[in-house]
C-alpha cells in the first residue's frame, strides 16, 4: 500500500521552528586573527631632538680636533722654505735642494733680471710675476732657489724671503693659501715647477683669479714664480686641436693662453751651446776642487753629453757627479 506523502509544516509550526533556532547559541566564527603592528616604545619628541642635538655636537667636536692636529699653528720663523699641502698644512724645509748662483752658467741676463724682480718685490716695491720657460735642464728652478738664496743672504730674519712650493696637482688649492699668507708679516715667493695643462684640466683658473682678474688679486706680500717647458703653458696639440673643433677657432684658445700673458716676466731658456756646456763641467770642478787634466775634462765630458744626447747645465752637473764619484770626491762646499 503506498505511503502518504509527509504534510508541509504548518505556518505554525514553522515560526515554532524558526524561534528556536534563534534562541540557540550562535557557533562562534573563526576569524584571523589581528596583528596588531606596535610600534616599538622610544623616548619621546623632546629626548629625540635632544640626543639628535647631542649626537651633533659630538660630531663637530671630532671634526674641530681633527683640523686641529692636521693643521697645528703655522711658525713661519722655523724657516726659509716651505712645502704647501692641500690640506691646509705647510710643513718647514730646513735645507732647500740648490746649488750656488755662481755656479749657474750661461744664463747670465735671466740670472740678472730674476734677481732684480726679486730684490724689489723683497724691499716692498712692485715686482712682477714670473715664468720661466723653455728647454728643459737649463737651470729655470735652479735659479729661482738660488735667487731665493742670494736676497736672504744679507738680510735680518725679520725681512727674509719665505719660499713656498706648491705642487702642480694642487693648484687648485692656491686661493686657500692666498688666504693664509695674505695676512702675514712675511714676503712670499710661491713657486710651482714644471707648471703646464694638458686635455680638459680646468686648474688653471684657480692659478688665473690669482694672477689676475680676481676681485681679491694677489696679496702684496706674495710673488708667483713658475717653471715650465711650454711658453704658453698647453701642449702644441691641444692648442691646434681646440682651434680646429671650435666654432670661433681664435676665441677657443684665448681663455687658456691667456694665463701665460699674466706673468708680466717671461725669462726663455734655449739650449746652451758646446763652450758654455764645457763652461759649466769646469765650474762645477772649480767649485767642488775636483782635480782633473783639463784636455781629458773635456773629452769625458762632451762623450757624455754624446751619450745623452743633449747639452745643458742638468747634464753637466750629472757627469761631475759621475767624475766626483769614480775620483773618490764628496760635493760638498770648500
Amino acid at each position: 500500500m503506498p505511503k502518504k506523502p509527509a504534510k508541509a509544516p504548518s505556518p505554525a509550526s514553522a515560526k515554532t521552528v524558526l524561534r528556536a533556532l534563534a534562541k540557540r547559541p550562535k557557533a562562534a566564527v573563526q576569524k584571523p586573527a589581528k596583528v596588531a603592528a606596535k610600534r616599538p616604545g622610544g623616548p619621546a619628541p623632546a629626548d629625540t631632538r635632544e640626543r639628535i642635538a647631542t649626537a651633533l655636537e659630538a660630531i663637530a667636536a671630532h671634526l674641530v680636533a681633527t683640523r686641529t692636529a692636521a693643521a697645528p699653528a703655522l711658525d713661519l720663523n722655523a724657516a726659509d722654505a716651505f712645502v704647501w699641502h692641500p690640506d691646509g698644512r705647510l710643513s718647514t724645509v730646513p735645507r732647500v735642494s740648490r746649488v750656488e748662483i755662481d755656479l749657474l752658467k750661461g744664463i747670465d741676463r735671466m740670472r740678472d733680471i730674476l734677481i732684480e724682480n726679486t730684490e724689489r718685490f723683497a724691499n716692498g716695491l712692485p715686482a712682477n710675476n714670473a715664468l720661466l720657460w723653455g728647454a728643459r735642464g737649463m737651470g729655470k728652478s735652479s735659479l729661482v732657489k738660488a735667487a731665493h738664496a742670494s736676497i736672504n743672504a744679507t738680510r735680518k730674519p725679520a725681512d727674509r724671503l719665505k719660499l713656498i712650493e706648491i705642487h702642480r696637482e694642487d693648484i687648485e688649492s692656491l686661493p686657500a693659501l692666498m688666504d693664509i699668507l695674505r695676512a702675514a708679516p712675511f714676503h712670499f715667493i710661491v713657486f710651482c715647477d714644471d707648471l703646464s695643462f694638458d686635455g680638459n684640466d680646468a686648474s688653471y683658473k684657480s692659478l688665473k683669479a690669482v694672477l689676475e682678474g680676481g676681485i681679491e688679486g694677489r696679496p702684496e706680500n706674495v710673488i708667483l714664480y713658475a717653471t715650465s717647458n711650454r711658453r704658453h703653458l698647453l701642449a702644441r696639440e691641444m692648442i691646434e686641436n681646440e682651434r680646429s673643433t671650435a666654432i670661433n677657432p681664435g676665441e677657443a684658445v684665448e681663455e687658456k693662453v691667456s694665463l701665460s700673458d699674466r706673468f708680466g716676466l717671461w725669462l726663455g731658456f734655449h739650449r746652451c751651446s758646446q763652450d758654455e756646456y764645457l763652461a759649466m763641467v769646469r765650474g762645477y770642478c772649480s767649485h767642488f776642487a775636483i782635480k782633473v787634466d783639463d784636455e781629458a775634462l773635456e773629452r769625458e765630458a762632451l762623450e757624455w753629453a754624446t751619450t745623452r744626447g743633449s747639452r745643458s747645465g742638468r747634464v753637466a752637473w750629472q757627469f761631475t757627479q759621475d767624475l766626483a764619484g769614480r775620483l773618490g770626491v764628496r760635493l760638498s762646499a770648500k
